[in-house]
C-alpha cells in the first residue's frame, strides 16, 4: 500500500473500527432522538445494521487473500440484509452505492473515494422517496461535497484529505438544528448524522494507526427453552399463562446487582425464569401473566430484541384436543407444511396477541413480530417473504420507521411480485386489510389500500423516557404521552386526560368510526371505562374496543 492509497486490509480495519466506534457510542446516539419514546431508537437500528456486515468483514479481516471485490460485497450484502429503521437502511444503501465504485479496484486513491462518496449519497437518496434535509442524508452528502472539492483542488496528501472531509462533515451535522426546527427545539443534532460521523471518524482513527480492538462478537443464538413432555400432557391448571421471551440490548455492562435485582423482578411476577447475561446482550424467558411488566423492566437496562409471546394456556388446550381425538402424532409445526402456491398473500408487522388475532383473522399469512420496539430488519422480511407461498406478496410495515428496510427486501427479491403498503401504524395496516379485493389486480389493490390508510389518523398513548421539549410542550419522564401522525397531542400525569385530549385531537366532524386496541398493561375494565366516554362524547361514531396486547402503548387508537 502506497502512502495515499488505501487497500483492502486497511479498508477492512478502517471499517471495523468505524463500527465499533458506532457501537460504543449507539446510547448517546439514542438519546439524541427527538421523541423521548422507549422505542428501538437510532444509535441501536444502524448499529445493529453495519453488526451485520461487521461480523463478515472480521471473519475475512483473519484471513491474508482479502481483496477489495468480496471485501465490498460483504460490507454492501451485509448491511443491506441487516438494515434496520429508516437510519439503518440509509446506512446500508450509503455503503452499497460505496461499494460499486470500490469494487473495480485492488487500491483506491482520492479520485476513486470523490467518486465513491458521490455514488454513495446517489444511492441513499434514491431510496427515500421524500428526502428531508437536515438528517443524516445532509451530513453524507456535505462529506461528498467537500471530497470532491478537495480531489478537484489536486489534494494528494490521503491523511490530510480524510481529515478535511470529517471536519467538514462535523461542522454540516452542526447546522442540522438550523434546517430543522424540531432539532432546534429539543436542542440536538440530527442523530442519524451523528451515527454516520461515529463511522467515519473511527475509520480515520483505523487509518491513523490507533489502537483499535476489531474483534466482533457473535450473535447471541435465540434458543427455545425444551418443553417438558409430560407437563405439555397434564392437565393442571397453568399458573402463568404467557412464555415471554426476548433479548435486551444492553445500554452498558449489566452487573451482578443489576442481574440479581433483575431476576428478583421476575420471579415476583412468574416463574421458569431464565437470564443469561452474556457482554453486551441479555437472553431473557419467563412464564408470566403480565409481559408487559417484564418488558417495561427490561427496558430500562436497554433496547430489546427478538420479542415472542406465547399464550401457553390456548396453547394447552390446543394439545388436549388433539390428545382426545387419538391423534398419535403432533401436528408439524405450521412453517414444515408445504402450503399450496395461491396467487396473493399478505405479511404484516406486529406485536401483541392480540393485534396479531386480528391480523391472522383478516387473512395475514405470516406475522413479523415487531414494531416501534424492536424494528424487523431487511432479512427478517425477506425471511417472511420465503415462507409465504404466492405470487404477490403485500407486505405492510405498519410504522414509518420500517417501511424503508421493506421497500429494501422487495428490491432484493427476484421470484415474486412484492407490493409494500406504506402503512405507518397498526391501524392503517389492519384498514389496508380490509380495503383488499381479491377481483381487482394487484396494481389496482396497491392503489385502493394506499388511499384508504390515507384516510385513518392514528393516535398511541405510551410513556416519556426523558424530560424534552417538543412542539412547545414540555414533557417530563413518565409522563404519559398521546403521540399522533404528526407529533405530540397531549401530554400529562393522568393517563385517562391525556387520551381523551388525544381523541379529541383525532376526532373532527368527518369521523364515522373510532377503534381502540388497549394494551398489555391496560386493564380491559379501564378499557371498557374509555370506550364508554368516548362513545358518550361522540355519539354520532361508531366506537369499537379490541385487546391489542401491544408492549409500551397503553392505548393505539384510529379516527376514520
Amino acid at each position: 500500500m502506497g502512502l495515499n492509497t488505501i487497500d483492502a486490509k486497511m479498508l477492512a480495519k478502517m471499517f471495523l473500527a468505524g463500527a465499533k466506534d458506532l457501537e460504543s457510542k449507539k446510547e448517546w446516539i439514542n438519546d439524541l432522538n427527538v421523541f423521548p419514546v422507549p422505542d428501538g431508537d437510532t444509535g441501536t437500528n444502524m448499529t445493529l445494521t453495519i453488526m451485520a456486515a461487521a461480523k463478515d468483514v472480521a471473519s475475512m479481516n483473519a484471513t491474508n487473500d482479502l481483496d477489495m471485490p468480496s471485501l465490498a460485497k460483504a460490507i454492501s450484502s451485509g448491511s443491506l440484509r441487516g438494515a434496520r429503521g429508516n437510519s439503518g437502511v440509509i446506512l446500508s444503501q450509503l455503503f452499497r452505492g460505496f461499494a460499486k465504485v470500490i469494487r473495480e479496484y485492488d487500491e483506491i486513491d482520492i479520485p476513486i473515494i470523490a467518486l465513491a462518496c458521490e455514488r454513495a449519497v446517489e444511492t441513499a437518496y434514491k431510496a427515500v422517496m421524500k428526502p428531508k434535509e437536515g438528517t443524516i442524508l445532509t451530513v453524507a452528502k456535505g462529506a461528498s461535497l467537500k471530497a470532491r472539492e478537495l480531489a478537484d483542488a489536486g489534494e494528494t496528501d490521503m491523511e490530510k484529505y480524510l481529515g478535511e472531509i470529517i471536519a467538514h462533515a462535523d461542522y454540516v451535522l452542526s447546522q442540522t438544528p438550523e434546517m430543522l426546527p424540531v432539532l432546534k427545539q429539543a436542542g440536538v443534532v440530527d442523530s442519524g448524522g451523528q451515527g454516520l460521523m461515529q463511522v467515519l471518524k473511527g475509520a480515520y482513527d483505523a487509518y491513523l494507526g490507533k489502537e483499535v480492538d476489531f474483534t466482533v462478537a457473535a450473535p447471541v443464538k435465540t434458543e427455545k427453552p425444551a418443553v417438558d413432555a409430560a407437563a405439555a400432557q397434564a392437565d393442571a391448571d397453568i399458573k402463568f399463562g404467557y412464555c415471554t421471551e426476548f433479548i435486551i440490548l444492553l445500554n452498558k455492562t449489566f452487573n451482578i446487582k443489576q442481574e440479581l435485582d433483575f431476576k428478583a423482578f421476575l420471579e415476583s411476577i412468574g416463574d421458569s425464569i431464565v437470564v443469561v447475561a452474556d457482554d453486551d446482550v441479555v437472553k431473557v424467558h419467563v412464564h408470566t401473566n403480565d409481559p408487559g411488566l417484564a418488558i417495561q423492566k427490561a427496558l430500562k437496562y436497554g433496547a430489546l430484541s427478538n420479542m415472542k409471546i406465547d399464550n401457553m394456556r390456548l396453547e394447552h388446550q390446543e394439545k388436549v384436543i388433539r390428545m382426545s381425538e387419538n391423534q398419535e402424532e403432533a401436528a408439524p409445526a405450521e412453517e414444515e407444511i408445504p402450503a399450496e402456491k395461491k396467487e396473493v398473500g399478505f405479511i404484516a408487522v406486529s406485536v401483541g396477541e392480540g393485534l396479531n388475532a386480528i391480523m391472522k383473522d383478516l387473512g395475514v399469512d405470516y406475522i413479523i413480530e415487531g414494531g416501534q420496539t424492536m424494528n424487523p430488519s431487511t432479512e427478517d422480511v425477506l425471511n417472511a417473504i420465503e415462507k409465504v407461498n404466492a405470487e404477490t406478496v403485500f407486505v405492510l410495515p405498519n410504522n414509518k420507521n420500517i417501511i424503508l428496510a421493506a421497500n429494501q427486501a422487495k428490491y432484493l427479491t427476484e421470484d415474486k411480485n412484492i407490493v409494500v403498503i406504506p402503512s405507518k401504524t397498526i391501524a392503517q395496516g389492519i384498514t389496508a386489510v380490509i380495503n383488499y379485493v381479491p377481483d381487482m389486480s394487484a396494481e389496482d389493490n396497491e392503489a385502493a389500500m394506499t388511499e384508504a390508510i390515507s384516510m385513518v389518523k392514528t393516535g398511541e398513548v405510551t410513556y416519556a423516557v426523558r424530560d424534552t421539549v417538543i412542539d412547545d410542550k414540555e414533557i417530563h419522564e413518565g409522563d404519559y404521552m398521546g403521540i399522533g401522525d404528526a407529533g405530540i397531542l397531549a401530554v400529562g400525569t393522568a393517563i385517562e386526560d391525556v387520551t381523551a385530549t388525544m381523541v379529541d385531537e383525532m376526532v373532527d366532524e368527518d369521523t364515522e368510526l373510532i377503534s381502540i386496541y388497549y394494551g398489555a398493561d391496560t386493564s380491559e375494565e379501564d378499557a371498557e371505562a374509555l370506550r364508554s366516554k368516548v362513545e358518550e362524547k361522540y355519539g354520532s361514531c361508531d366506537v369499537e374496543l379490541q385487546y391489542g396486547g401491544q408492549p409500551i402503548y397503553y392505548y393505539i387508537i384510529s379516527a376514520e
